[in-house]
């Protein structure tokens, strides 16, 4: 009695460690058959978070003289200077941009973004405007008359509630996210190495933006594959073979228990996955000179790249990637906190670029920001409150770029994009967001459809800019 029940105590005690260091800290619930496609190709998605909500207002700023003006006017202590955006303004393909009024607008990368000011140039990076979630498109008028619709996003400007509309697209009490819904189409078509469809490599926890229905969640570090784990199948744990080798017996033994025969079998996936990763990175390229500052973002996107190196010749087909940057909080300490995360997002992101055309990759993997709010274009004094709608960037050998699409808000509080202190009501929704990636991804129309819950609601389900 006692040795049963000191062993089911250390399997509660090994649960808990996998949750926070295996693939398999997941629901194991829900799992159904998806719509399946095929796939003879690769292609990956890449998601970088930036948790918080991103000030995009001083990351994708107004720079023609009216909107500028406009600009500076409702953030007169934090807003950048127009000079120092003259080297990155976004003007070499002059696309027009328009507002929801109709008039025409430029704008310019903050400077701490110029490493990505040449993919804009040469056709690698497109901004899409004024992202958000919306059940439907929303009008002032339609948010004055009832904050609390149904036919509105919850709980708007909830970092919790918000980073759930945004991740999951849909309920703020669903299990998956808009990712993982795409890869669930995709999944079988990955083989025995499914469980590598979707890979956190963020060190955020677990995101809900990744998991699907019959897509796990592969959550890795951002330097080494789930180390305990690794440390078992590689034979030594605390530099012991004897001490690795009864610990992989102790947690992949048979067992009556269907609780702990599910556990067994979930670690011995786990084990085998590991030890055929860590064999094929073994012989992959380091990218280390893409990423010479090796910022928390750089490890992130560097161990992201070394396994997109190593995902065709292990038979996949698709993939979806979760990297994540904290710090976008700023409600105060805008100009000293914003742009180190900015220098660290345009190194991170210019080095993954030059990473994927050394692997011959770059028109097959498609990178975009995602954050789960934009933020007030009103300061408060040093920083800037909650906001709703955002812009964003999507980078890639395959995207449309040299352009920004989208309308760009009005700049006026209380103006007709306003629902008060510049807090804009998107003009894109993340289901349009999602489903022009998607449908790059190779989902038809039909399984977008399903996968986007709202997608329904907009005519323009393609934005263009992939």
């Amino acid at each position: 009695m006692t040795s049963s029940l000191a062993r089911r105590d250390f399997l509660k005690r090994s649960i808990a460690m996998a949750a926070m260091g295996s693939p398999f800290g997941l629901s194991l619930a829900g799992m159904a058959d998806a719509a399946a496609a095929s796939a003879s190709d690769y292609k990956a998605l890449v998601c970088v978070y930036l948790q918080g909500g991103n000030d995009h207002g001083n990351t994708i700023t107004p720079y023609d003289d009216a909107n500028y003006k406009a600009y500076q006017a409702l953030r007169p202590t934090v807003a950048l200077s127009q000079s120092s955006l003259a080297a990155t303004a976004l003007t070499a393909c002059k696309n027009t941009i328009l507002n929801s009024a109709g008039s025409s607008c430029m704008f310019a990368l903050a400077p701490q973004l110029a490493p990505l000011w040449p993919l804009f140039n040469a056709g690698q990076l497109a901004v899409q405007l004024n992202v958000g979630p919306l059940v439907e498109p929303t009008t002032r008028a339609m948010y004055l008359a009832n904050p609390n619709a149904a036919t509105l996003p919850y709980q708007l400007m909830s970092h919790q509630a918000q980073t759930a509309e945004w991740q999951a697209d849909e309920s703020p009490a669903g299990t998956t996210g808009w990712a993982g819904r795409l890869s669930d189409v995709y999944v079988g078509q990955n083989g025995s190495q499914s469980v590598l469809t979707s890979i956190n490599a963020s060190t955020l926890g677990a995101p809900l933006f990744s998991g699907g229905v019959s897509t796990q969640v592969y959550t890795t570090g951002d330097t080494a594959l789930l180390p305990s784990v690794s440390a078992i199948a590689g034979k030594s744990l605390f530099g012991s073979a004897a001490c690795a080798s009864a610990l992989s017996s102790l947690l992949t033994s048979a067992s009556a228990d269907p609780f702990e025969s599910t556990y067994s079998s979930l670690f011995s996936t786990a084990l085998a996955t590991v030890s055929t990763v860590n064999s094929a990175l073994a012989g992959a390229p380091s990218l280390a000179s893409q990423f010479p500052n090796q910022t928390l973002l750089d490890k992130q996107l560097q161990q992201v790249a070394r396994l997109i190196s190593i995902a065709p010749g292990l038979g996949i087909r698709r993939q979806v990637f979760f990297v994540a940057l904290g710090g976008f909080d700023t409600h105060d300490g805008l100009t000293t906190a914003h742009p180190p995360l900015l220098t660290q997002l345009g190194n991170a992101l210019a080095g993954f670029y030059a990473a994927m055309v050394s692997l011959g990759q770059q028109n097959q993997v498609t990178a975009f920001t995602l954050s789960e709010f934009g933020r007030a274009m009103e300061s408060n004094v040093d920083g800037s409150d909650h906001g709703w709608g955002s812009h964003h960037l999507v980078l890639g050998g395959a995207v449309k770029g040299c352009q920004v699409y989208g309308t760009a808000p009005i700049l006026a509080n209380g103006g007709p994009d306003d629902i008060g202190q510049g807090r804009f009501i998107p003009s894109t929704s993340v289901d349009q967001y999602a489903a022009t990636l998607g449908a790059w991804f190779g989902l038809s129309g039909t399984q977008l459809q399903a996968a986007l819950p709202n997608l329904k609601n907009f005519p323009l389900q393609n934005l263009g800019f992939v």
